[in-house]
């Protein structure tokens, strides 16, 4: 990058942490630290469920998911209008009567003590695990600028994003995230314009769209049927959307700490519930805007000479090899066939038809040579560079200043929502295990024992964000980063969502049911999950959220209806 773009890039960042230090000023209690002293407006609660959805994983991956897969990925947040109605009408309301901290203390209230601090557990494991993939994706643009070693870089960036959180709490998250959205937003239109306006004078958007769908990459609606029937294996189809997503976005929204602490800093339930509706309006068109960005890039590269390869360190890698003479061969090869795709292009106005046939086959050679080129690098796990071309686009074509903007982007993307993932993972362990399983203390604290809750939160806070940094420094080729994270929170949120669905609407359900009811139902979607990674069965992600939900709920009406006929007794609610 430029001195321009460091200067762009230093001043943006400094700006941001300041002005959410600056913001952050509360009581030194848990409720200031964790939940703002709830005084939050509805736009505030609407920008940092946002933020905190919205990762540098997004807006790192998601352009490079449509180029390479098309933008059917859009169709994986049908469900989520839905599921903001549901929590609107059953969570909001309910959780902000309790006035709890966490969602999980209204289950102890609901069922008992175990089965909060199952769920809770559930809750930490998946979360802490998915922050520290979060953590890896800004780090993926350090090395890739400074040619630093990974190792280090997520360090240096875990570091960052550790003082940043302690320092502030909730108040800082939901402020910052305001700014830093305004600045993301502004920032992707730019992007996207620029994709355009690089193209050859004469081609504009319209004819962009028709390249990007010759080349299969405005599927946006699929419906996973083929002459075969369904296709589980069919990872985003209409179907998996609405059901599936559904489902994953009614547990992550309704039962995920790091989202229910968004809305539970809101003034009162009408805060909280225009902010959810609000996010259930506005993010499948912002999703569906970052994955066009990736479309347009497809397009882009069709006129320009593509990189064979996006990771450009791995690249030099394999260049200062003893495979050197084969990668060089098959770049040589993949030029030539980029220069067809121009020289087709040129009767794009021409013939259209002839045109996109030509650029099909042409493209199909294309992607023949990059899997050939791929197999050369040595570790399977360096050979996915979907992550890298949207960056690759950024550093190679837009102008200095620009550059380090966009970057600054990724940057603050991931901090407000890796924040906002520290700071209820700090909650959910304070309130839900040291608070819970400490000596009883006595309802109204003294200013003095208040402080100490508050400083003891900031070390919790402090732990979850070394316990992250170093599960980034094993994320290391999971391929697309927005699929793990979403395949990692499938693995849990159905279970999680169904003892939820037990509390909320079997209200003859007892504790021991679900109890036993959540543990087998973790164990079948594991089971499920691994039999279809080894190629036993095949089924997509999304349907694990189904199925855990699912078993969880009728498992709990079998073992209850299974106790109450042998005369068992159960525990209906809690202390």
């Amino acid at each position: 990058m430029s001195k321009l773009d460091w200067i762009v890039l230093s001043f943006t960042l400094v700006a941001i942490i300041t002005y959410g230090l600056y913001k952050s000023r509360t009581s030194k209690d848990l409720d200031g630290y964790f939940l703002s002293n709830r005084s939050m407006p509805w736009y505030l609660v609407l920008l940092s469920i946002m933020g905190t959805q919205a990762s540098a994983i997004t807006f790192l991956s998601a352009p490079g998911q449509a180029f390479t897969d098309g933008m059917r990925f859009v169709q994986y947040y049908f469900g989520l209008p839905i599921a903001m109605v549901i929590l609107c009408i059953t969570f909001v309301p309910l959780f902000n009567k309790l006035k709890v901290f966490t969602a999980y203390e209204f289950l102890e209230q609901r069922f008992d003590v175990k089965t909060r601090t199952f769920t809770s557990s559930l809750f930490l494991l998946s979360r802490g695990l998915s922050t520290g993939i979060s953590i890896y994706a800004p780090s993926i643009i350090l090395s890739s600028l400074l040619g630093w070693d990974i190792f280090w870089t997520n360090i240096v960036m875990g570091g960052l994003l550790i003082i940043y959180t302690v320092s502030g709490g909730a108040k800082a998250v939901a402020y910052t995230q305001q700014l830093q959205l305004v600045i993301i937003f502004i920032g992707m239109f730019i992007a996207g314009y620029m994709v355009v306006h690089l193209l050859p004078e004469g081609f504009g958007f319209k004819d962009a769209l028709k390249v990007s769908g010759a080349g299969g990459k405005m599927n946006i609606i699929t419906t996973g049927f083929t002459k075969e029937g369904f296709d589980w294996k069919d990872r985003y189809n209409i179907i998996s959307g609405v059901i599936g997503g559904f489902f994953l976005a009614l547990s992550y929204f309704g039962t995920d700490q790091s989202q229910v602490g968004r809305y539970l800093t809101a003034k009162d339930n009408t805060e909280s519930r225009v902010g959810l509706l609000m996010n259930g309006l506005v993010k499948v068109p912002m999703q569906f805007f970052i994955l066009l960005i990736g479309a347009l890039l497809f397009t882009f590269y069709q006129f320009k000479q593509q990189p064979i390869f996006f990771n450009n360190a791995q690249q030099e890698k394999l260049l200062a090899g003893d495979k050197k003479d084969s990668a060089l061969l098959l770049q040589n090869q993949f030029a030539l066939v980029n220069t067809e795709k121009q020289k087709a292009l040129q009767l794009f106005k021409v013939d259209e038809t002839k045109a996109k046939q030509d650029l099909k086959q042409l493209n199909q050679q294309s992607d023949a040579l990059r899997n050939s080129y791929k197999s050369l690098i040595g570790s399977k796990d360096d050979r996915n560079d979907t992550n890298y071309i949207f960056l690759r686009f950024v550093v190679d074509y837009l102008p200095k200043g620009l550059v380090g903007l966009l970057i600054a982007i990724i940057f603050l993307a991931a901090w407000g929502s890796i924040a906002a993932a520290l700071n209820s993972l700090a909650s959910c362990t304070m309130i839900d295990f040291h608070k819970r399983f400490s000596i009883k203390q006595k309802e109204q604290l003294s200013p003095q024992q208040c402080e100490k809750e508050y400083r003891t939160s900031k070390l919790y806070t402090l732990a979850w964000g070394v316990f992250s940094v170093v599960v980034a420094e094993f994320a290391t080729g999971m391929g697309s980063l927005i699929e793990a994270v979403n395949v990692l929170g499938s693995l849990f949120y159905g279970v999680i969502l169904g003892i939820f669905l037990v509390g909320f609407y079997l209200k003859k359900v007892g504790s021991n049911a679900v109890f036993i009811a959540a543990i087998i139902g973790e164990l079948i979607v594991i089971t499920i999950f691994i039999l279809d990674k080894i190629g036993v069965i095949g089924l997509g992600f999304l349907w694990l959220n189904v199925i855990g939900a699912v078993v969880v709920v009728l498992l709990s009406l079998m073992i209850q209806a299974g106790k109450k006929l042998i005369g068992y007794p159960d525990k209906l609610s809690g202390s």
